[in-house]
């Protein structure tokens, strides 16, 4: 069996590719969890049962290692009537910051 180097990369490329995007989605699943729980927690409601990406970008965590750092924007309601904005950031699979409006979580 021939391999050629264009093959060879061509795999580990999509490889690269489809293990981003597998891991992109557990923190994702991740943030969701998270956000559901603060509200469950603090008698808040997230609408839409999702997250939105929001932002991304590189950062290192306290040991000094590269993640991938993300802001996630959500809708929540406080009285099931109303519709406001929060995010959460996550970095790497590590849940920074919750913010619901003016609250930090």
């Amino acid at each position: 069996m021939l391999f050629t180097i264009e093959g060879v990369l061509g795999v580990t490329f999509f490889c690269v590719i489809a293990t981003y995007f597998l891991n992109a989605t557990r923190v994702r699943e991740f943030a969701i969890a998270s956000v559901a729980f603060e509200g469950k927690k603090s008698n808040f409601q997230l609408l839409d049962q999702s997250v939105h990406l929001n932002k991304l970008s590189l950062s290192r965590d306290s040991n000094g290692s590269w993640k991938i750092w993300r802001q996630y924007r959500f809708d929540y309601s406080l009285e099931g009537d109303d519709r406001r904005q929060g995010y959460i950031i996550m970095l790497g699979k590590t849940r920074q910051t919750i913010v619901f409006a003016e609250r930090i979580v």
